[in-house]
């Protein structure tokens, strides 16, 4: 068993808002990761006092413990805990119906002896490598999908949010209903042999910069590392940037996050 873990800041100047956590071993004798990606929200009142970091910290620390000691719990039922767990923790204080309440993408996946289970929520992005070299990415598809003259617009965007309307796309917030939105599947453990689990300032290595596929970035993290993966998306973000062409979206940099695992 082999885990390699990285996070990096976006701005060195503000907290990172992605979590990244590890379990080895479960209550069924395997592993679990979890990666969130904390949504950034606008300036202004979001009726939450606690922030992004304090939000993803909670809700992470209850995916991990569940989903490692919980082994009869599907990844579904603890995700809708986790955030009924995490709500409690201000529901007194805060506004938890604010639209930008406190949120994060999601990535769990779970592994024992005969299989490999996965939750994907939203833009994170889990990578699944098979005995015979070739890599699935499992995707939540549904906010690239969102037109880009919405995503111009906050409120166009908000109204969008975990909402039950044609085109939404959901992240994990306040309302544990929303497990029931996340793509879920469970594959033999015979047919994993390592995985990766990036949120989206990782994942800009293969789906915004094309500098490889799905299977050279596993590659990558094979070879040279998680950190070296964020390494390579700093550089491509700097010379996008620095020759003021497409390629990066709203900021420079993004928080970035890699995990992987040979199993």
């Amino acid at each position: 068993m082999r885990i390699d873990l990285s996070s990096a800041p976006g701005n060195p100047e503000r907290p990172n808002e992605d979590w990244l956590s590890a379990a080895l071993p479960t209550s069924g004798g395997g592993g679990v990761l979890v990666a969130l990606d904390g949504v950034t929200p606008p300036r202004g009142d979001v009726g939450c006092g606690h922030g992004v970091p304090w939000f993803v910290a909670r809700l992470g620390g209850h995916l991990t413990e569940l989903s490692g000691s919980r082994g009869d719990m599907p990844l579904q039922e603890v995700l809708a805990e986790a955030i009924r767990r995490t709500a409690d923790a201000h529901r007194e204080t805060c506004d938890l119906s604010h639209v930008r309440t406190p949120q994060a993408t999601v990535v769990v996946v779970r592994w024992h002896a005969e299989h490999v289970e996965h939750l994907v929520l939203s833009d994170s992005v889990l990578l699944l490598q098979g005995p015979e070299g070739g890599v699935t990415a499992v995707l939540d598809d549904r906010l690239d999908r969102v037109p880009a003259e919405v995503l111009r617009s906050e409120a166009a965007t908000d109204a969008l949010r975990n909402a039950d309307a044609p085109g939404a796309f959901f992240t994990a917030a306040a309302d544990p209903s929303v497990a029931a939105r996340a793509v879920t599947g469970r594959t033999p453990r015979a047919r994993v042999v390592a995985l990766a689990a990036l949120t989206d300032g990782a994942s800009r290595w293969t789906d915004t910069f094309g500098a490889g596929d799905w299977a050279d970035c596993m590659a990558v993290l094979r070879k040279e590392g998680a950190g070296a993966l964020i390494d390579r998306v700093r550089a491509l973000e700097s010379a996008a940037a620095a020759a003021g062409g497409p390629g990066v979206r709203s900021k420079v940099h993004d928080d970035a996050t890699a995990a992987y695992a040979e199993l």
